[in-house]
């Protein structure tokens, strides 16, 4: 008999083979990593807390908000839900609060789990109002009907909790970032996340036993599927480019990690510090585009023998493609002369093609759809980890997917709603967001990836952003800049002058002559690395309208 298609089916296997090696470590008081799951620890407990829950009604197709922190409640929790069959909710509380209600009308839960902090917001904001049953990790139910520890109590004892979930069946929503508009609600299946398991073990060589540090928390998730041991870090996993490099240091000191997987702002702090990082055998930055440079001072802090990843992927569809460190720093040349971010090659099986640039849905495949080879356009991407849909929103569905039949059956191909090419040697390259690119006129096209590199050469430069000005077809290219620490602005004039100068030996960068400083980008929340180039569009635009009064 074989197990259902379930990440959680891996934790019975664990708790029989290995009970006793450690599933995770979570930091405790003034950073002491005293609390400490085993596999059969996971194990047991998320069994009694998911037979709790189905006392409750929580079972199989339950929406399920959860609003927990990166502590063993989250893990448990989460892990209680997919045995049940429950269908958790992830939203990112960091977003706009607006936003985030929108997300939770949207995705109409029967059930919320969240800290105390979380049902006082929704309480007081009214989010999720469609949720009939309320579970607390507070000491006792207030503002909810339970608390986590009674569900937990109430559920022992009741043995082996597994529920038959079928490859198609909704296994979770996770909301996208909304680094570039509204979240979106995208529908896992149990067949999504069984894909993901295997492409990330294949792809980057991953064997059980191993020991990670997990810096973005749902990725820890994929962890007891792989037989690692997690080390969550004692860090705030919304804003890594604030964590403290010598907790992170210390913690992959102690436990002997080997594994590490952070967003290139993580990457980043780390680089700074510059402190060798001899324990590591495999590090993984995702989430942006990772600087050629952080890359290359990341290879030389780590092990000769040690691999540094950038998959390219999104919450739709991940992994997509995958480029080691040594081949992304190989390339830094042709990125600064704006030939984009190059993301690699395909992850087998997934099946990657450019298609032409359009704004409007299409509804079926249709070779023709492909461009030239070497030409830009939109990345599509066909594979066992294409999501389907998004939760309630047909509108955006239509824009994203495309039916292609095949074989007799129709299998969904996602546009990635990035611009990019692939090169002579099957690399791809990434050029921007489709939403983000500037169209000067019917023949000039501007991509963030191929003018940012260029001026970010500027040793007084931290980053740019390319943001357009007016009605596509006819917008004007503005350079947002923000300067390294220390520069005053009496040394913009002399700096906007370089940067014209840089541009000038480009015909694309060329046509960018506007340049605004700012003092300091918005950023996503998520991964504190995606430019919010939409805020940048409007601050620039008042900046303009104040020049010309």
């Amino acid at each position: 008999m074989t197990d259902p298609c379930n990440i959680a089916a891996a934790l019975p296997r664990l708790a029989r083979e290995r009970p006793d090696q450690v599933a995770m470590r979570c930091p405790g008081r003034n950073g002491r990593y005293d609390i400490t799951l085993t596999y059969a620890q996971l194990d047991a407990r998320s069994d009694a807390i998911a037979a709790g829950l189905a006392q409750r009604g929580i079972g199989g197709g339950t929406r399920t908000v959860v609003m927990l922190r990166p502590t063993p409640e989250f893990f448990l929790t989460m892990f209680a839900l997919f045995k049940a069959g429950g269908v958790p909710v992830l939203v990112d509380p960091g977003i706009d609060k607006r936003a985030l209600r929108q997300c939770l009308d949207e995705a109409q839960p029967q059930a919320f789990i969240g800290i105390p902090l979380a049902h006082a917001a929704r309480t007081v904001l009214g989010w999720a109002k469609s949720a009939s049953l309320h579970v607390t990790t507070a000491a006792r139910p207030w503002l909810a009907d339970a608390t986590l520890a009674q569900v937990e109590r109430d559920g022992a004892g009741c043995g082996a909790q597994l529920a038959d979930t079928q490859p198609d069946a909704i296994a979770a929503i996770l909301f996208t970032s909304g680094s570039t508009g509204v979240p979106k609600g995208v529908v896992y299946r149990h067949r999504h996340f069984a894909a993901q398991v295997a492409m990330l073990r294949d792809a980057f060589g991953i064997e059980a036993g191993g020991v990670d540090m997990p810096t973005f928390p749902p990725f820890a998730l994929f962890d007891p599927a792989l037989g690692l041991t997690s080390i969550i870090p004692d860090m705030d996993p919304t804003r890594p480019a604030r964590a403290d490099p010598r907790k992170l240091l210390r913690a992959i000191d102690r436990f002997g990690i080997d594994q590490l997987f952070g967003s290139p702002a993580l990457m980043a702090v780390l680089a700074r510090h510059g402190t060798p990082l001899p324990s590591l055998r495999r590090v993984t930055s995702a989430g942006a585009p990772v600087p050629a440079d952080v890359v290359a001072t990341m290879r030389a802090l780590l092990p000769d023998d040690a691999r540094f990843w950038t998959p390219y992927g999104a919450t739709e569809c991940l992994p997509v493609s995958v480029i080691e460190g040594h081949e992304l720093v190989a390339t830094r040349e042709r990125s600064e002369q704006g030939a984009g971010t190059c993301v690699g090659r395909p992850v087998p099986p997934n099946d990657v093609r450019i298609i032409s640039i359009r704004d409007d849905a299409i509804v079926a495949w249709d070779d023709a759809l492909q461009v030239k080879p070497g030409q830009v356009g939109e990345i599509t991407v066909a594979g066992p980890t294409t999501t389907d849909r998004y939760f309630n929103r047909d509108a955006a569905t239509a824009l994203a997917k495309i039916r292609e039949p095949r074989e007799g059956d129709v299998r969904i191909v996602h546009r990635m709603g990035d611009l990019g090419y692939f090169d002579g040697d099957g690399r791809l390259w990434f050029c921007g967001r489709k939403s983000q690119r500037v169209v000067i006129d019917a023949t000039t096209t501007l991509c963030t990836e191929q003018v940012e590199p260029v001026f970010n050469r500027h040793p007084d430069v931290q980053r740019t952003a390319l943001v357009g000005i007016g009605p596509r077809g006819a917008q004007q290219a503005v350079l947002c800049v923000e300067l390294r620490a220390g520069i005053g602005k009496d040394q913009h004039p002399r700096i906007a002058d370089e940067l014209r100068h840089l541009g000038d030996g480009f015909v694309h960068t060329a046509k960018v002559d506007t340049f605004l400083f700012h003092r300091r980008f918005p950023v996503d929340i998520r991964h504190n690395a995606k430019i919010g180039r939409e805020q940048l569009a409007t601050w620039a635009s008042r900046q303009l309208r104040t020049r010309r009064a």
